[in-house]
């Protein structure tokens, strides 16, 4: 119901509306089950199950909204494992003015293992930034994972350092990934979304794959 083509353009529209909660359940702890309703609604696309990929150039052109409680990304996830042994990767992810490109496999005592860059939305351009289209890239291959936006180079790995540190030497970057692509709103990091006025829109040009 939040996605759309329009105007050649994929748009992800995120709403504050409510509606009743699908998993309610009024003796649970978990704030996602003891609401009655909820308050925002948006959608998170995925290619698992459909398509995935192992290696390659990835391109995303896309227009991020910045307001508060918006928490857009772009990211792949491995299709063995439970996470965050299964590796992740955050080739666009913004929330509260930074811009992030992260890396993740399985660390030592079974904690995670985050290869991060969080870059100020200000370090990157001016204030008509938000409202332009930008292209975001990652390079992957069997040596390394390198994260860029319009050209600048935000992360990078070697592939044979992100194996997982459980003893089992798997790498969950040397195997297939799906793709995700989302307008979340709050949550951990979204920030506060009272004071937005709705809807907010993620809009994608396309996405590539090379």
């Amino acid at each position: 119901e939040n996605a759309r083509c329009k105007n050649g353009f994929l748009v992800i529209e995120a709403r504050r509306e409510q509606k009743p909660n699908p998993w309610y359940d009024a003796t649970s702890n978990n704030w996602t089950k003891n609401r009655q309703k909820i308050e925002y609604t948006s959608t998170c696309m995925i290619t698992a199950g459909k398509r995935v990929w192992q290696y390659g150039r990835f391109e995303l052109r896309a227009k991020i909204d910045i307001r508060p409680g918006m928490w857009p990304a772009w990211w792949t996830l491995g299709i063995n494992r439970r996470w965050p042994a299964n590796g992740e990767i955050d080739i666009m992810e913004y929330y509260r003015g930074i811009m992030l490109a992260n890396i993740l496999c399985l660390g030592e005592d079974n904690r995670e293992e985050w290869r991060s860059a969080r870059i100020p939305l200000a370090d990157l351009g001016d204030s008509t930034w938000p409202s332009q289209f930008h292209v975001w890239r990652m390079e992957w291959t069997e040596e390394r994972v390198a994260l860029f936006v319009d050209d600048r180079l935000l992360n990078e790995a070697a592939v044979t350092d992100l194996a997982n540190k459980d003893g089992s030497g798997f790498n969950p970057f040397k195997q297939p990934h799906y793709m995700l692509v989302n307008l979340a709103i709050d949550g951990q990091n979204g920030g506060d979304p009272r004071h937005t006025e709705f809807p907010k829109f993620l809009e994608v040009d396309y996405i590539r794959v090379y």
